[in-house]
């Protein structure tokens, strides 16, 4: 379960890393390209998938 926390929460931060590039307008050809609501969304989900990797890696097995 612990390999499996890490994982996820490393997929969470590329992902909200995207998401926030991508409502900033520095990732283009998507839909989401200059939209506001993936600028405020990515940082929220970057972050909680870097508590998902702290709270995984602490966690004793």
């Amino acid at each position: 379960m612990r390999a499996l926390g890490i994982a996820l929460g490393a997929v969470m931060v590329i992902t909200g890393a995207v998401w926030t590039l991508q409502g900033l307008g520095y990732l283009e050809g998507s839909p989401m390209t200059d939209q506001s609501i993936w600028a405020i969304l990515g940082p929220l989900v970057a972050g909680l998938g870097v508590a998902l990797v702290i709270v995984a890696a602490r966690r004793r097995e």
